[in-house]
């Protein structure tokens, strides 16, 4: 049983990873940018991080669908050998 809650939380972080990472880059490079400029306007970290996580889920998306449903199927597969 641990073996599947580990195999759950590296699939997570898998499918996860990705969307986090592009939007903490858009977040750093925002940053900088308004350091540079001295604006400190919240909404300007706030709309390209939104957008940047929106694209990434669209563009993702069926990867992260793909993944999951084949990780579900293989658990309804095992299971019994799960309940064993």
């Amino acid at each position: 049983m641990m073996e599947l809650v580990g195999k759950a939380f590296y699939l997570s972080l898998l499918m996860l990873l990705p969307l986090l990472g592009v939007t903490m880059l858009v977040g750093v490079i925002i940053s900088i940018l308004q350091a540079a400029t001295q604006i400190q306007e919240m909404t300007l970290t706030f709309i390209p991080k939104l957008f940047i996580t929106l694209l990434m889920v669209v563009l993702s998306g069926p990867w992260i669908m793909r993944t999951l449903i084949s990780f579900t199927v293989e658990i309804f597969r095992n299971l019994p050998s799960y309940i064993q």
